[in-house]
């Protein structure tokens, strides 16, 4: 599937490729609207109904991965509510080997995130992922999300990469696209990003369901 000889620089994502997204789909589906619902005083059902365009509106926006924002927005203390089901944190598997076969090698490796700083401390404190990275950017650094391709740009200019050289893995299309709209020559999904999921069909880009797929040749 990937060449390792012409790869100098790996950019990995974080959520749904590295990390189990199910933490992240009952976070925002079911715990958080069952925290509003209690705020309110409404029905569980109403609280999803009202949040649903809330998030939809802004999927693809810095916002959208902004804990300040959600917090002001719903009046909760969205870092908080991450922190008390953090138990639920989990990498998915084969990654930590991957990672650890990966690090034995000369290639620049960066986790390239929209997660939030707070989110992302969490996230590292939790699965001790932070020693396998020669860096590791958020989004909200460099003040745009993943999906617009100026974002890569920026990364560039505070990372330097060679794009023919680069390989982006990420369970986001949108990004996978903005991506490719930029220049990078290697691209690959996952298709397994939520743990509780079916695997999902992915078309347009080299998909993988786990990392063992992308070990051979490493």
């Amino acid at each position: 599937m990937i060449d390792w000889k012409i790869i100098d620089t790996v950019l990995l994502d974080m959520d749904g490729t590295l990390l189990d997204l199910n933490f992240d789909n009952h976070f925002w589906k079911e715990f958080v609207p069952l925290k509003y619902a209690q705020q309110q005083g409404m029905d569980l059902a109403l609280a999803k109904q009202q949040l649903q365009p809330q998030f939809k509106r802004m999927e693809g926006q810095l916002e959208w991965y902004c804990l300040d924002y959600w917090s002001t927005a719903l009046q909760l203390d969205i870092a908080g509510l991450k922190a008390e089901i953090s138990g639920l944190i989990a990498v998915l598997p084969h990654v930590t080997e991957f990672l650890e076969k990966l690090q034995k090698t000369s290639k620049k490796v960066l986790l390239v995130t929209n997660a939030h700083r707070d989110s992302l401390g969490l996230k590292m404190e939790k699965t001790c992922l932070q020693p396998f990275f020669d860096g590791i950017i958020s989004s909200h650094d460099l003040g745009l999300p993943k999906e617009q391709a100026d974002f890569w740009k920026l990364l560039q200019q505070q990372q330097p990469f060679d794009k023919k050289n680069t390989l982006l893995i990420d369970d986001s299309l949108a990004v996978l696209n903005s991506a490719r709209l930029f220049g990078i020559a290697h691209l690959i999904s996952v298709s397994k990003p939520d743990s509780k999921q079916p695997k999902k069909d992915v078309a347009d880009y080299p998909a993988i369901e786990d990392f063992r797929e992308l070990m051979a040749g490493l």
